[in-house]
């Protein structure tokens, strides 16, 4: 096992699982409602296994047969990923939300909402949820962004046997993340009604994301 490439790996994949987009935001909401939180943890992980497999075999692919264009689509992806993290520190020092909602389970477009304590919810159907899990997975143009493009690009410039351990560390990190995410949303749920957790949070994401993208220039 390659520990550096995986390290490399697991260190890009918590750099980008991390932002509070839909899918992020669905599960959180799953979670402190504790609905259906193994069904979701599993195919989030599971769909996450296989961007990430088939953007580091497929990126390795067109790094060797299309270089100028990989590396060209690989600032790209840089660029919005500056983007991001300048916006999440602009966030940190003058939030436009304040709170996690957590009333509308089916309303997952945004991970900040207004102000609300969650109401016990009336139990879902398992079908829906997971159809609206793969939605969250599988139409988010932004999952392939960092699947594909990010995490497959700098898969594909690491040495020929390090490339399995790169995805193995990026796999690693999102199996993590997802079971964190579904089963601590509970715990954490009182603590992102403050402006003050989404602000720590905010900082923290900007200043990994825009430390990403400066090591990935290379």
């Amino acid at each position: 096992m390659d520990w550096l490439a995986f390290s490399h790996g697991a260190a890009l994949c918590a750099s980008l699982i991390v932002t509070i987009g839909a899918q992020n935001a669905f599960v959180l909401r799953q979670g402190i409602m504790r609905s259906h939180v193994g069904k979701i943890v599993l195919l989030c992980a599971l769909s996450d296994f296989i961007l990430i497999g088939a953007g580091v075999g497929g990126a390795s692919v067109l790094v060797e047969r299309y270089p100028v264009f990989v590396h060209t689509m690989l600032y790209v992806g840089l660029a919005y990923l500056a983007w991001f993290g300048l916006n999440a520190l602009r966030r940190a020092v003058r939030p436009g939300h304040a709170v996690l909602d957590v009333n509308a389970p089916g309303d997952a477009s945004a991970g900040h909402g207004s102000a609300a304590a969650p109401d016990a919810p009336a139990a879902q159907r398992a079908m829906p949820v997971i159809l609206m899990t793969l939605a969250f997975t599988w139409l988010n143009p932004h999952v392939y962004l960092d699947t594909f493009l990010l995490i497959g690009t700098a898969g594909a410039r690491e040495a020929l046997n390090g490339r399995v351990a790169f995805a193995l560390g990026a796999m690693t990190v999102s199996a993590v993340w997802f079971v964190g995410l579904g089963y601590g949303a509970r715990a954490l749920a009182p603590l992102f009604r403050r402006a003050t957790a989404w602000r720590v949070l905010d900082g923290a994401i900007g200043s990994m994301v825009l430390l990403l993208a400066v090591t990935q220039l290379r």
